[in-house]
């Protein structure tokens, strides 16, 4: 990154050890990733994921499924106080939703662009401070790796092949490389990375 106003982009997902986001069931088949999903490990690397993001990212499938789950967890007394942490970020913060569809924002404090992400985050990483977190959006994961803006990834990997479903890391993309600045394996297997963009 370069200058002081330069914000840093970064990107979480998880992902099955064969690079799938998602099961053969199709966009909303993650069966294999429930086991995990409320582990020590996963719930840490949720935390870390949003602690220094004052900005949301997100595709509109998404945006909408978040909308479904997390706000009750907000306001849960008896939820996990580290699923309860993020959900109150990601209703307070700023939510950017990438869409073609959507004519009304979904959610408070958010407001819907219809642009391509690339260029929408060169924008928004001029401007304020804080990094820009890309929240689960493959889709807007993968077109910002394809434009090398991605300067953070933060992974799940899980202990399972799913033999099908669409990958994140697709034919085509430029060739970078990464530093592996903290991993953590779990007692089920699952192991969370984070790899910083060496420029």
């Amino acid at each position: 990154m370069t200058g002081p106003a330069r914000r840093r982009v970064t990107a979480n997902l998880a992902l099955s050890l064969d690079g799938r986001y998602h099961g053969p069931g199709g966009p909303g088949d993650f069966s294999m990733f429930a086991p995990y999903v409320a582990s020590e490990v996963a719930r840490r690397q949720l935390t870390r994921i949003w602690e220094g993001a004052t900005t949301a990212l997100l595709g509109r499938v998404n945006a909408e499924g978040f909308l479904g789950y997390w706000p009750s967890v907000a306001e849960d007394e008896t939820a996990d106080p580290r699923d309860r942490g993020y959900a109150k970020w990601l209703v307070d913060t700023e939510k950017v939703v990438l869409s073609t569809t959507l004519t009304e924002a979904p959610w408070d404090r958010t407001r819907v662009v219809n642009a391509p992400a690339a260029g929408l985050v060169t924008g928004l990483r001029a401007v304020g401070e804080g990094d820009i977190l890309v929240n689960s959006s493959p889709s807007v994961i993968k077109q910002l790796l394809a434009a090398d803006l991605v300067d953070r990834l933060y992974l799940m990997v899980l202990p399972e092949i799913a033999g099908d479903g669409q990958r994140l890391f697709d034919d085509g993309l430029p060739a970078t490389k990464w530093r592996l600045t903290h991993q953590e394996t779990g007692v089920l297997g699952e192991i969370a990375l984070v790899y910083d963009r060496a420029r």
